[in-house]
């Protein structure tokens, strides 16, 4: 059984690997590289993953920084040609970016690090691979934000909260109430959307009140659909607008 493909997280933490040791370092047997084979295995992302030694190890990692020598055009070798339409889109996207990429792979790695928070992304429900795929910070990041949206404790204090300054809980995006128009059956309903952009989220950040917003289901959706580029504010400019 072959492994299963390399997702956008481990691609962006090995090449930021790879931007950060010399070509003859690329061996099975760097310490880099066995410490990149452990937080790869350690990912919440291959649910269903082989726990068997081959998987991601570091034969493997040292397998995909020599596909990255097949994409670069400053390395005077050959490399492994066998790489994935992802690989190159990834190198390429971050070229001339080792400090954004740098940034990025620190922030899974600080995640993934938090033992309690990474159990916890196990239990976040995947999504369709190429949605996850287009957002920058990958999959553990976006699963990290979906994440504190289902804090149900600090989801009723925000509830609280906004009903004791406004009466209702209206969608803060289209201004829709669900008790107005539901009546009882949608006292009380309305989603939690977390705020903060997906680049300053990691395992160690608590989630505040002020994070929160309240929105429906169809705004919560369009707000996640561009997450690194749409807020609150954007979406409801655009509302008014049409």
């Amino acid at each position: 059984m072959r492994p299963p493909r390399w997702h956008r997280d481990e691609i962006i933490l090995a090449l930021d690997l790879y931007r950060t040791i010399e070509p003859k370092e690329m061996d099975n047997k760097n310490p880099k590289v066995i410490e990149l084979s452990e937080f790869l295995n350690r990912l919440p992302i291959h649910i269903e993953r082989m726990e068997n030694q081959k998987f991601r190890n570091p034969n493997g990692v040292g397998l995909k920084l020599s596909n990255f020598k097949a994409i670069d055009p400053e390395f005077e070798g050959k490399g492994m040609s066998r790489y994935s339409k992802r690989d190159k889109e990834v190198f390429f996207e971050f070229e001339g970016k080792n400090g954004e990429l740098k940034s990025i792979a620190n922030q899974i790695k600080k995640t993934i690090s938090n033992k309690k928070i990474n159990q916890k992304l196990y239990q976040i429900p995947d999504e369709d691979d190429d949605k996850v795929h287009s957002v920058k910070e990958g999959k553990v990041i976006y699963k990290l934000h979906k994440l504190r949206e289902r804090d149900n404790k600090i989801n009723q204090k925000k509830k609280a909260l906004y009903f004791e300054q406004n009466g209702k809980l209206d969608c803060e995006v289209c201004e829709f109430d669900f008790y107005e128009t539901y009546g009882d059956l949608g006292k009380g309903f309305i989603e939690a959307h977390h705020r903060v952009p997906l680049s300053e989220i990691d395992g160690e950040t608590t989630t505040k009140l002020k994070d929160l917003a309240l929105v429906c289901p169809n705004c919560h959706k369009m707000l996640h659909k561009a997450i690194d580029t749409l807020s609150i504010n954007q979406l409801k400019k655009r509302i008014k607008r049409k």
